[in-house]
């Protein structure tokens, strides 16, 4: 006998996994296992997911205890990045967020500034307020300089910066204050920790950790699946599998600059509009590096990101 419909309701996507997705309509947890309807497709968007952890979406509940989802409601921003393939597909990692977290590693594994900024020029892009935790704050002792360097240039562009450790406990009450009430994401490249830290902001989740490779001094996946968290202090938290490379993906050339906060600040005092800050005369962002009221590390991923746009989008 065919399965009869039940009444339909919202929820958000809470875990994906292949072809299930589970949702719930929070603040309430209760994660009910859904399939999608075929017919179901973002128009706008050519990616590899057409619902993403965070979405809201309409669902029919069935007699077996799952659902059908029959509707995503319009997003609010997301976080997408160019698929790991090369091809012109884009995946969406999280949507409807209200912060994003980079853990950023100076050590044991060393991030890749490139990667910090095309995650944040991302955020910008897509309007996700992004705070960056600095962790592994424990191994930091002989890196004092490169930490405070590092501050600098950040918190000059204008984002928070939280420094943390799973070992110490340093920043996670902060981080925890944060995140109260919030649908919060973390992400970063495999090793940084995101998962210990997670779970120092709340042990009751025990979620899983790995090492870090000796050899090469990169992190493991160790997190398969995009999932949402509730954390007992309050919110929601959405773990992510380490990424190791982030394409940027609808962001034209002139509109770039617009996404480095410090740059966006200064745009209007270029003499020709739009302006590239490559080669152009009379170009404030040029002489704001010049002065130092821009660092030369953040100039200089700017550069890149326009060198690199045939093959990153």
């Amino acid at each position: 006998m065919p399965v009869e419909k039940l009444e339909r309701e919202s929820a958000t996507v809470v875990k994906h996994t292949g072809s299930h997705y589970w949702v719930s309509p929070l603040p309430v947890w209760d994660p009910v296992c859904c399939v999608v309807r075929g017919k179901i497709r973002i128009k706008e968007l050519h990616t590899t997911n057409p619902i993403a952890v965070g979405d809201i979406v309409d669902y029919e509940k069935q007699e077996d205890g799952g659902g059908i989802i029959t509707r995503i409601h319009s997003r609010k921003n997301y976080i997408i990045r160019k698929s790991v393939n090369l091809s012109r597909q884009a995946h969406i990692i999280a949507a409807n967020i209200d912060i994003a977290f980079l853990v950023y590693t100076l050590a044991f594994p060393e991030t890749i500034t490139t990667f910090a900024d095309r995650f944040l020029v991302t955020c910008e892009a897509y309007r996700v307020p992004a705070v960056i935790i600095l962790n592994k704050s424990d191994l930091l002792e002989n890196f004092r300089e490169n930490v405070e360097r590092f501050k600098e240039i950040y918190t000059s562009a204008g984002y928070r910066i939280i420094e943390t450790s799973s070992v110490t406990g340093e920043g996670i009450e902060e981080l925890r204050e944060v995140c109260k009430g919030k649908l919060s994401l973390v992400s970063g490249i495999s090793g940084t920790g995101k998962s210990s830290l997670i779970n120092c902001l709340d042990p009751t989740l025990r979620l899983r950790t790995g090492e870090i490779s000796g050899y090469h001094l990169q992190g493991k996946h160790t997190t398969t699946f995009y999932e949402v968290h509730p954390l007992s202090t309050g919110g929601y938290i959405i773990d992510t599998p380490g990424i190791r490379g982030f394409g940027l993906i609808e962001i034209e050339e002139e509109e770039l600059s617009h996404y480095f906060p410090e740059m966006l600040r200064i745009l209007k005092g270029c003499r020709f509009a739009p302006c590239t800050h490559t080669h152009e005369p009379g170009c404030a962002v040029k002489e704001a590096v010049e002065k130092g009221e821009i660092s030369p590390e953040r100039y200089s991923s700017y550069l890149g990101m326009l060198e690199e746009e045939g093959k990153y989008r």
